[in-house]
């Protein structure tokens, strides 16, 4: 039986409580369909960092290399500034393993309710790819006369020939895998002079290598109107650090709740770990009350599966959800319903 080693970091709030039910199904899985997961909990989250004042300790990464992914909760906490906990932990685990694709599916299920008045499951079905290494999250720049008049912050976006082109290679080869074989890219060209028009020759090139995918092009403000109105237009979009980010919360939030977006760091060519964490955040507002919807941890247990090659295991927690969302017998309060986490958990197990 294959045995596959994967790290669990359940980290703050609610990711302690979905966490659990995330490895209860993928055991479930690995029982059907013939593996097993070998799981390590490590408790690297804001109380350690409150306690030792690092999030996680300085051989992390070396601990972490010698498993094959990450499944990872969610992190933050009142007290601990945003920045220190992704910048602590999150993103020396997605830089130090080359974790250059953010990937995050966005569907509206049957079962769940779009914002958007009238759109059904069949309207909004779309991958988003996010450019995970550089953009506008790097760490050149600084700060000057700190409390003078003349204070002044500068922070420097890096778009790399390398970051682009592999991050828009890997949509279109996402795309090419779906019917509709389109890709989007999200730009700014017409008011960032120089990184964007740059973003956007590079997508020209490459999309000269996949003549049956077809692509559109439209600036970050615009498409955001348009996955508000439009959202059918949409299969694959591929975007910088930023613009992806933000277009990976807008995706969820018109799909119907962010509880159940599912979402990865990925390493494509598995010479390290890849790291696996839904969309949301670690909800302290209610951590501890045993309500958080743990499907999007479930998902993402599914994307870890697919990424370790087990599709029809993958597919199998994927219909699960489907089939539990749709008959809305057993689904948290934020989808209507009055489930707990591990009744949700247990539900979900038993359907694979």
């Amino acid at each position: 039986m294959t045995k596959h080693k994967i790290a669990v970091i359940p980290g703050d709030g609610i990711g302690n409580e979905v966490v659990p039910e995330g490895m209860r199904v993928l055991e479930a899985a690995g029982r059907r369909f013939g593996f097993e997961c070998d799981f390590t909990t490590f408790d690297w989250n804001c109380e350690r960092f409150t306690k030792t004042g690092r999030m996680m300790p300085e051989d992390g990464l070396e601990q972490l290399r010698q498993f094959e992914a990450i499944f990872l909760g969610a992190v933050g906490f009142p007290g601990v500034p945003d920045h220190v906990s992704l910048w602590g932990l999150l993103i020396p685990i997605r830089r130090g393993f080359h974790q250059y694709i953010n990937l995050r599916p966005v569907r509206l299920l049957k079962g769940v309710r779009s914002p958007l008045a009238g759109r059904t499951s069949a309207d909004i079905d779309m991958l988003i790819v996010r450019e995970n290494n550089e953009g506008e999250y790097s760490e050149i720049g600084g700060r000057l006369y700190r409390g003078a008049d003349n204070e002044m912050a500068i922070q420097q976006a890096i778009f790399t020939r390398k970051g682009c082109d592999r991050v828009m290679r890997y949509a279109f080869e996402r795309a090419r895998r779906r019917p509709r074989k389109h890709v989007t890219s999200a730009t700014k060209s017409n008011g960032i002079i120089h990184s964007m028009p740059y973003w956007d020759e590079r997508f020209a090139a490459i999309g000269k290598d996949y003549p049956d995918v077809k692509t559109a092009q439209f600036h970050i403000d615009i498409l955001a109107a348009h996955f508000v109105q439009h959202p059918d237009w949409f299969d694959v979009v591929v975007g910088s650090n930023l613009f992806g980010d933000i277009l990976s919360d807008l995706g969820p939030a018109i799909a119907g709740s962010i509880g159940i977006a599912p979402g990865g760091n990925i390493n494509p060519e598995k010479e390290y770990p890849s790291m696996f964490e839904p969309v949301h955040g670690s909800a302290p507002d209610i951590a501890g009350k045993g309500i958080a919807n743990p499907v999007a941890q479930v998902w993402t247990g599914a994307m870890l599966l697919e990424h370790l090659g087990h599709q029809d295991a993958a597919d199998a927690v994927v219909g699960a959800i489907e089939k539990l969302v749709e008959e809305g017998k057993t689904v948290t309060r934020d989808l209507g319903g009055k489930a707990s986490t591990k009744e949700v958990g247990q539900a979900l197990a038993s359907m694979i």
